[in-house]
């Protein structure tokens, strides 16, 4: 399948970091019975991602604008161009060998997300997405589920752990949705969950406390695969507020008249 240069560009850089995570991620394994642990391996591993991706994204488009989990905002003379970047969605997952990760890569022109792509090197999955061309799944083009019923509906979410997000709130949510639908799913990258809504893998999915670089390339693979993200309150930007609901029409709207009422 052809791709644009902007897609082509992308795929090349998320393919090359991805190689570096397999084989890191081949490590892990025996970092875990090590007295020191995997966590530090990880972290490096991480920020290795996160430069090969910067020096391949600005090697191809000079003076674009790098917001990175690691390495933060960095500008470029070009100010109308932004790439953001999680080198290791996942992160978790990854440090106990689970192959559910990924890196995402987004890039915003004047404010607007143009294109995404998500890979996941454990498996090959490569999720792409270009603003009014579609969204596609190793080059098949994928679409959001169509069931208009909740309890006909799988839906993922978050699961808040220690020292991070709002506990209480968080079982509140579940306890008022996890009665309406066939069931809930906590997978562990958020960009992945994004995708797998964009491919009807799942119907809907909604997560708080995120940084840009967990939701930017999901949130344009979601829309360009015909659903709908927005924050809780169901028309605000999930890139300004860190919040997201996404779906089909139908989905959305449930899950935000559900949720929205339980913001404090």
């Amino acid at each position: 399948m052809l791709h644009s240069a902007l897609i082509n560009v992308m795929v090349k850089a998320a393919r090359r970091a991805g190689r570096s995570l397999k084989r890191d991620l081949g490590e892990i394994e025996h970092l875990q019975v090590s007295l020191k642990g995997p966590a530090n391996f990880v972290s490096l591993a991480d920020k290795r991602a996160e430069e090969m991706l910067y020096d391949d994204l600005t090697k191809a488009r000079p003076g674009y604008g790098f917001i990175g989990e690691e390495g933060g905002a960095r500008e470029g003379a070009d100010k109308s161009h932004t790439w953001i970047v999680d080198p290791l969605d996942g992160t978790t997952n990854f440090l106990h060998g689970i192959p559910q990760f990924a890196i995402s890569i987004a890039l915003q022109r004047e404010g607007t997300l143009i294109a995404g792509v998500i890979y996941n090197p454990a498996n090959e999955e490569l999720y792409i997405a270009e603003r009014g061309k579609g969204a596609f799944l190793n080059d098949q083009r994928i679409r959001v589920a169509g069931r208009r019923r909740l309890d006909e509906c799988v839906i993922a979410c978050s699961l808040p752990h220690i020292g991070r997000g709002d506990h209480e709130l968080s079982r509140e949510e579940m306890t008022a949705i996890q009665t309406k639908v066939a069931g809930l799913r906590r997978f562990g990258a958020a960009s992945l969950d994004l995708a797998f809504v964009a491919a009807g893998r799942l119907d809907g999915y909604w997560e708080r406390n995120l940084q840009s670089w967990d939701i930017a390339a999901g949130q344009i693979v979601v829309r360009e695969a015909g659903g709908i993200v927005s924050g809780i309150a169901g028309d605000d930007d999930p890139l300004k507020t860190g919040n997201v609901i996404c779906g089909n029409e139908f989905v959305h709207a449930e899950l935000v008249k559900i949720l929205k009422p339980l913001e404090k």
